[in-house]
């Protein structure tokens, strides 16, 4: 028998079929029947040729809403590009204005709710179900339409679930997305804010589905290739950037006192003892407090180099000083930051920069990142119930996840071991008790909150009104952001509750109680157990930590203003025009 060698013949072979791959009719006689979306969606593209540029895949955006009639059937999977930052804008308003008799009955599938038009389109009868990530620019107006029947919601998801769907189960049919530049053959250029954008066409063309770019110009060459022009249908070429929100920004004079006490706390008490190097933060002045302190109140614990060094996170602009200061090895950011780009340009050490000089960032990894390689993530939340169940959903609002329980969870894939992730679980109270005397590892999860927030409302509440929002919208399940046995610290003004080594339920909820401050449940808190849970370590009031609030001063931020943050950067750093207060 003659030998073959598959890889020679399989992959090598020059042919009349696809490039590297042997023609072999066999394939195309045993394909039919096996190949109705390749075949609908041939017929589809050859309906929209004429709005098509000869030679090229550029379509007028005047004749972008008829191209999405013709290209969108009723009953269609569609997704729109627009997460917490970067927003295919021009193509959700397009797809706003395309006939519901023509185009109806569409389960949107998209990371974000944010646009008025991202909700406009149900109103209209266009689209009747939509799963999503979060929604909190418009998290009031999609409860209302929630419960007025208008919008069916199949799933509330974290960003690496939908993501990880889309290429199983949720697979858009048509996908409307953003990028920087094109050329005429359909190559893209994503920049900066690559995002999730190459997921989402991945996921849609390797189904045999459509691809639809909105690009801010359309030039002979891409600095990148970011996408392959094969897997792209149509370019749009738009007047206006698309839209990115500077959602990581954080004003420093807006930094209180008592989100600086928080911030040292939470570096003298969790930071420090766990030696925390690989970390995200979530959004806040409470984290940005953090950040601004490293090069001041860090500097004199003599942390440098043993915290801190590794980040999954966005290049926040209250990193600079302690980027400048020799803090940060390295970032991995979901995405970028507007008016960071020439700063990131210039510190390729740090950023991942590629050999055109600009940075690509990745959603999707960051995501992964964020779960399996960090050793603590540390954000904030606005209710935090008796047990340690944490929700930003309240009683008429629906604004959904985004990143923060994939982050702000246990990974117990994880086998890579730190010192941080060990010693977290030697001190777990319950792990011997579930899984006997086994140290396997955990994940540090660090809420830090002011015990009331916005218009004094308390943070710490006997129930969740993620039960209310439940009842209301008729969820299977409540839409809880964190679940208290994923929480290992709470960070407070009145203290820090180490509630992973709590042996109980009860314990845990006295641990709660004892930093709950003033509110309804801080009230209840028992002194005699509260100075019980001190001696076996599980509470750390401030004097615990050799610290008093009256060392929380605003001198103590390496910069107090958006003007001193530049000053950090050399006048790289050019912060958008809401921020610039100078």
């Amino acid at each position: 028998m003659e030998d073959v060698n598959y890889l020679r013949d399989i992959f090598q072979t020059p042919s009349k079929g696809v490039a590297g791959i042997p023609y072999d009719e066999r394939i195309e006689r045993a394909k039919k029947g096996w190949d109705k979306k390749g075949e609908d969606t041939e017929k589809r593209l050859s309906e929209a040729k004429k709005f098509v540029k000869s030679g090229t895949k550029i379509v007028d955006p005047a004749d972008a809403v008829a191209l999405l009639e013709t290209v969108i059937k009723p009953g269609d999977r569609v997704s729109i590009e627009g997460d917490n930052q970067k927003q295919a804008n021009f193509l959700a308003k397009c797809f706003a204005k395309v006939s519901p008799a023509k185009v109806n009955n569409i389960h949107m599938v998209q990371s974000v709710l944010a646009l008025p038009e991202h909700l406009d389109v149900f109103d209209k009868g266009i689209a009747s179900k939509v799963d999503f990530c979060y929604s909190g620019p418009v998290a009031t107006r999609l409860a209302n339409m929630v419960m007025s029947g208008k919008i069916t919601i199949g799933a509330i998801h974290t960003y690496m679930e939908l993501f990880a769907r889309t290429y199983l189960d949720l697979t858009p049919r048509v996908c409307l997305v953003a990028a920087n530049a094109a050329d005429k053959e359909g190559n893209l250029y994503t920049g900066f804010n690559t995002e999730e954008t190459h997921s989402i066409i991945e996921a849609t063309k390797f189904r045999k589905g459509i691809v639809i770019v909105q690009v801010n110009q359309i030039v002979n060459k891409v600095p990148r290739v970011d996408i392959p022009g094969g897997w792209v249908d149509f370019i749009i070429p738009t007047e206006e950037p698309y839209y990115i929100e500077p959602l990581f920004t954080r004003d420093p004079r807006l930094i209180t006192e008592s989100q600086i006490f928080i911030a040292m706390m939470a570096l003298v008490g969790v930071y420090a003892k766990y030696e925390v190097k690989t970390l995200n933060h979530g959004i806040g002045f409470n984290t940005a407090a953090v950040e601004l302190l490293l090069p001041t109140f860090g500097e004199e614990m003599g942390l440098k180099g043993k915290i801190c060094t590794h980040w999954a996170l966005n290049p926040h602009p209250t990193m600079i000083p302690a980027i400048e200061s020799g803090w940060a090895e390295s970032f991995m950011p979901f995405g970028s930051e507007v008016g960071m780009e020439k700063y990131i340009m210039a510190r390729p050490d740090i950023f991942p920069i590629g050999p055109d000089g600009t940075m690509r960032s990745n959603r999707v990894m960051s995501q992964a990142a964020g779960h399996y390689a960090v050793d603590a993530f540390f954000g904030s939340t606005l209710q935090i119930d008796q047990f340690g169940n944490s929700a930003a959903a309240t009683a008429g609002r629906i604004p959904g996840f985004g990143g923060a329980p994939n982050m702000a969870c246990n990974a117990p894939g994880r086998r890579h071991p730190s010192k941080g992730w060990l010693m977290a679980s030697e001190e777990d109270g319950m792990r011997e008790s579930l899984i006997g005397p086994i140290n396997r590892g955990r994940k540090l999860v660090v809420q830090m909150v002011e015990t009331f927030g916005e218009g004094m409302a308390p943070v710490f509440v006997e129930k969740l009104d993620a039960f209310k929002l439940q009842a209301q919208a008729k969820f299977p399940i409540p839409p809880i952001m964190i679940y208290g046995d994923d929480i290992t610290h709470i960070v407070t003004e009145e203290g820090i509750a180490y509630i992973h080594k709590c042996k109980s339920l009860k314990e845990r909820m006295d641990a709660i109680k004892a930093v709950a401050g003033y509110t309804p449940l801080g009230l209840a808190a028992d002194e005699a157990q509260t100075k019980k849970l001190r001696k076996a370590g599980i509470v750390a009031l401030p004097e615990d930590l050799d610290l008093s609030f009256n060392d929380a001063k605003r001198s103590k931020l390496a910069a107090k203003s958006m003007s001193e943050l530049v000053e950090w950067s050399g006048g790289l750093y050019e912060p958008p025009v809401k921020f610039r207060n100078w």
